[in-house]
């Protein structure tokens, strides 16, 4: 009987681990940029410790998530270009076959941008603005919220990847690229919900700089009770509202359940 159930205990702990995730990679206007030294991350990700959430949303790591530290490049992007963000279960995994994310985690997906004087020496520290959300819509038929559409189920769809417009009127120069994905399966108490995030170090070129976006904090522009933190997705959903501050108005809102598009569906990773 112990030994069974040992064995019970250790499969569901690989399960959980299983349907944990990390943003690896980068695509820039449909260039792969893997490190082919290194192929389980790209050559501008801070690739964090694990694979593991972070649910403290006042903590430190809540920025770059833990375990990350300075990539090895920086990568150019233009202002109108468009990355596309690429996360999986596992480091070096970039088969379309698995999950993205798996367990039925299901949430929002946001990106954030953070001005900085160097993208390999900043720390994340810096006032941070909204340019990109694909977080919930109702869909036809659904009785509760794990029915419905949701940004991580987008991700999933399309293989991991998902397609993020560079605004045209940001300040040219370097940045931290913040991609976040809010897992909801157990979020129906304070600290349960579950964040996944990577910061791409990213240099954006041609950009007006006629933008004033509202800035936040990581940590601070949280809070665990916040609606869209602390929710019961098992339940009938008729709104959701994701965490932090709308996308600026240069940015981009998406409707999640649509079909993929451009990079999301077409680029093979590098050989």
């Amino acid at each position: 009987m112990k030994s069974t159930f040992a064995a019970a205990v250790a499969a569901l702990a690989a399960g959980k681990v299983a349907a944990h995730a990390t943003f690896q990679q980068l695509w820039v206007d449909g260039v792969d940029k893997i490190s082919l030294s290194l192929p389980h991350r790209g050559t501008c990700v801070r690739l964090p410790g694990s694979n593991s959430p972070v649910t403290d949303v006042t903590g430190n790591d809540f920025a770059c998530n833990s375990g990350t530290s300075p990539a090895a490049e920086v990568c150019a992007v233009k202002a109108g270009g468009t990355v596309t963000i690429e996360m999986h279960q596992q480091p070096g995994d970039r088969s379309c076959s698995n999950e993205a994310i798996g367990g039925a985690h299901y949430g929002p997906v946001q990106v954030y941008l953070t001005k900085v004087d160097d993208a390999k020496s900043a720390d994340g520290s810096s006032g941070w603005f909204k340019i990109f959300s694909n977080a919930w819509s109702k869909k036809e038929g659904g009785s509760v919220g794990d029915d419905d559409n949701w940004g991580t189920r987008d991700l999933s769809t399309c293989c991991g990847k998902m397609d993020v417009p560079i605004p045209t009127d940001i300040e040219s120069g370097d940045y931290l690229l913040r991609a976040e994905a809010l897992a909801l399966h157990t979020a129906s108490s304070a600290g349960g919900a579950q964040f996944y995030m990577s910061c791409y170090q990213i240099t954006v070129d041609g950009g007006s700089g006629s933008a004033s976006p509202e800035l936040v904090n990581f940590p601070g522009a949280y809070a665990s009770s916040d609606p869209g933190i602390t929710i019961d997705i098992h339940s009938a959903m008729s709104d959701y509202v994701a965490p932090g501050p709308a996308v600026y108005a240069g940015g981009t809102t998406e409707t999640p359940g649509g079909a993929c598009s451009g990079c999301e569906e077409t680029c093979s990773p590098a050989s």
